[in-house]
Order: C-alpha cells, then structure tokens, then sequence
C-alpha cells in the first residue's frame, strides 16, 4: 500500500474508530451505507449488482475512489442473489425474476398457513436449533431441498452442493475486497459480522410476522424458550463472524421487535431479556455492536441505556434522533438521522439544511456519525450524496486533522480491562442438544468410529472445525440469505 494510502487508511480508520468510542475525532466521520446506490453510481443495474457480486464490489470501489467518505461496507447489497438462486429459496424476489428486472431484491412474506414453522413444532426448535433448521426448515424454504423422510434427488444433492459451493465463493471474495479497499482507496470497513435477535429471526424466518403475533398470545412460553435457544447460537454466529481485529462493531439489523409490531410487555419480558445477554457477550469480548434501528425504537430508550458504555453504536432511523441523543448520547455513539426521502426527493439545499440541524442537535462533543436514515438505495440523488458528503466535511470540523494523533491500525480499539468485567453475558453451555458452532459432537461421532490409533486430539480437532462449516453453513443460510 502506497504511503498516502497508508495515511490515509489510518486517518479515516482513526476518525472513525474515536467516533464508535463516543469521542471526539478531527471532524465527524461520514459512514453511508449505500447499497444500490452504489451501482447507479457505476453505472450497473440493480439486477447487476444483485445477481453478480462482482459489479456490487466494483461499484462499492467507484465510489470508494470518487467519495471522501471514511469507511465503508464492502457489499451493502450483500444478499448475493445467485446463491439464493442456487439453493432455491422461495422467500426472496430475484430481480428478474419474482420482481421486475430493475427493482431491489424484495423479501417475500410467506402466507399465514404457509409459514416455514408451524405452531406446534416449538419444541423442537427448543431442543435443538441447528437440526430443526437442517431437517424442518431448509426444505420448506427451498425448492430443491427434499424433505427429511423424502427421497433424495439429483436437484436436493446439487441444491446443498452448489448453495455450499457458492456461500464458499462469496464469501472467500470479500477478502480480497477489503484488501482492496484498504490498499487502492484508503478506505476502512465499516461493520462486520451478522447478528438478530431471536424474535427478530422468528418473525422473519420460521413463523412469520402474523404467526409470531398470534403465538405471542396463545403461547408466550414457548417463544420465549425458542428465543432463549436460539440466543447463544446467535452470539455465537456474531462472534464467529465479528471483526478480529475488533475495530469495527458488529452489525446488528433490528426489525420487528419494537412498538407497534409487539406490545411493550412483549419487549419487555420475550424480546430484551434474550437479545441483551447476546450483547453482552459480545461486549465481554471486546466488540461493540451497531444497533442498527429500522424504524422507530424510541420507546425502548431506556432499556438500551442499560447496556455497559460505548458498547453499541446506536443508529437512527426513522425515530427521532434527538431524543435518541439526549437519552443515549452520554453512553453511545450515535448515527444516521438524515431521512432518505430528503436524499430521494429533496434538492441539495434541503439535505445541507437537515444536516445542519443534526449536526448542531447531536454532534457537538463528538461521538456521532453522518449517515442516512436507512440503507441507501437507487433513489438517492448523486446531488443530494454529495452535498451531505461536502457539507459534514465543510461545518462538522472539531480541530486540525494534524491534531489528531493516529492509532495503530492493527491494533483493537478497546482495551481488555475496557469490557472483560462485563456482568451478564452467558456462562455455561447452551439449553439445547447440539452447541453453538456444532451440528454433530466429536463425543457423538466418536462412538460410530473404529478404535483410534495415534493422535486421537488431532481427529477430534479437525472433525470439530469442519463440523463447525456445516454449522456456519446453516445458519448463515438464515441470518444473511
């Protein structure tokens, strides 16, 4: 990497690190998640960029190189459609093909009696998440996927090979996009790793959002016991996929569990007390996460406020952000606030003008980061980008970037006495058969095996990490396609 890269790098990795840490940088940070954006920019489609992963990292690297923003999702598009395509999942519009060639990619609701989890199968899910979703879910999701006690076919064993095949391919890729970003563009990540919230995943994967409102009346037990399942493979999926270097939080996409979708009763005794302890964990390991809250979670305030400081980022977006500020901002970083349909609709003085009241509103002392309300699609204006762009970098000034003293950039950016004395978290194994990470134990495999001669640790090792890829497998399955 060239040095005025290197320094660059290290600028905007300084910038925006201070900022995750409720501090003060040289001047805010802007972080904008553009998506399809990305590709108008470049000149693709939005059928390019979704189906051919390739054009979404050419096109986050167009703007890389043509906006001085400070860090970046290497694919903010990321559900890469060609591996949706390959394991045959019904719950997505392909553009092109479930949706017109120049929409988004759409998820589809599945209808009240043809939810990919019925009623009566909680206790299954309870006992154990990781089979429940191989042998129950996947085949009713996908449509190769042959049903457990069915007939194996030439289309399930190609669906799981080249699905498998695939999630290795894209994922291997992002690498060397990161690479690239750092070493041509100067330009940070700017989240890592995937994490829901157990209710959040019932509502979106298994039962769907009318099936979970109903149970939530008809049997409030059991979803409560499948959240408090699922939440240790879900901070174990985060943890397994979060930043190694712990610089960069873990990005946290919250849906349905804030008010009016569940009561506050609901929030209060299902929803938070299983995501909180996935927080903590990551926390107790050094990453924050980034609470991304699509749409207004203002309601639920002050249970976030419990938290340990500075270990969420909080984003804002349709609620209003300086409330948001005035009950978390001594804790958190905030960002976001600037409503995409200012960026859709609005001219550029409109969007210099909502700046300046955010930035005078929430920015004062530092600790926020300039961003759109939500992921930013094809109907931003390039106008409206740069002048949010041009603008925070010409008023959200704190002192002379020669001022500011760089970090090193291999370097964690918490201390370990910061987080190791985090209380809550999980302690113990996981309520349920298999562990998080695991579809098949070593102690169970063990008995099916001839007597082990030689190394007996070293099977026992890499049969543990391979098992984990089928374990990963899956579940990214759910959490990122």
């Amino acid at each position: 990497m060239a040095t005025d890269m290197q320094t660059l790098y290290a600028q905007r990795l300084t910038r925006y690190t201070m900022a995750l840490r409720n501090e003060k940088p040289d001047r805010i940070p802007v972080r904008p998640f553009v998506a399809e954006f990305a590709g108008k920019y470049a000149g693709f489609t939005n059928q390019e960029v979704t189906h051919d992963y390739a054009k979404a990292f050419e096109a986050v690297c167009t703007c890389a190189g043509d906006f001085e923003w400070d860090a970046m999702v290497a694919n903010m598009v990321y559900v890469w459609t060609g591996l949706t395509q390959a394991l045959g999942l019904r719950y997505y519009g392909i553009p092109g093909l479930e949706v017109p060639h120049d929409s988004t990619f759409q998820y589809l609701e599945p209808p009240e009696d043809g939810a990919f989890m019925k009623e009566d199968e909680y206790d299954q899910l309870i006992d154990d998440p990781t089979t429940f979703l191989y042998n129950v879910w996947l085949p009713r999701v996908s449509r190769d996927v042959s049903e457990i006690d069915g007939k194996a076919t030439f289309r399930n064993n190609l669906a799981l090979v080249k699905g498998s095949m695939a999630m290795l391919d894209y994922f291997t890729a992002f690498g060397p996009q990161c690479a690239r970003l750092r070493d041509e563009f100067g330009m940070p990540g700017a989240i890592a790793g995937i994490l829901k919230a157990p209710l959040d995943i019932i509502a979106d994967k298994l039962r769907g959002y009318i099936g979970l409102t109903m149970d939530l009346a008809s049997q409030p037990d059991k979803v409560l016991k499948a959240c408090e399942a699922l939440a240790p493979h879900l901070a174990g999926v985060a943890l397994a996929t979060a930043d190694p270097a712990r610089q960069i939080p873990v990005g946290f996409w919250m849906h349905r569990g804030c008010v009016p979708f569940v009561t506050p009763p609901q929030f209060d005794d299902v929803y938070w007390p299983t995501l909180k302890p996935i927080i903590e964990e990551l926390w107790k390991n050094g990453h924050q996460t980034l609470f991304y809250a699509e749409g207004d979670w203002n309601h639920h305030l002050d249970a976030f406020a419990e938290l340990p400081d500075r270990s969420i980022v909080y984003h804002v977006d349709h609620a209003d952000i300086f409330e948001a500020h005035e009950k978390l901002g001594a804790k958190f970083c905030i960002s976001g606030g600037i409503p995409n349909f200012i960026l859709w609709h609005g001219t550029p003085d409109d969007v210099r003008a909502h700046c300046r009241k955010v930035i005078d509103g929430v920015a004062a002392d530092g600790g926020y980061i300039m961003d759109a309300s939500a992921i930013i699609q094809d109907d931003a204006q390039v106008e409206n980008m740069r002048a949010l762009t041009d603008f925070t970098q010409e008023i959200g000034v704190y002192y002379d970037t020669a001022e500011m003293p760089l970090r090193d950039v291999d370097a964690p950016t918490f201390a370990p006495d910061e987080y190791a004395d985090t209380e809550g978290g999980f302690s113990g194994p996981a309520p349920t058969r298999h562990q998080p990470g695991e579809c098949l134990s070593w102690e169970e495999i063990r008995g099916e095996l001839p007597p082990i001669t030689g190394d007996a640790d070293l099977m026992r090792d890499i049969w543990t990490n391979v098992d984990a890829l089928g374990n990963m497998f899956i579940w990214q399955c759910l959490l990122s396609f």
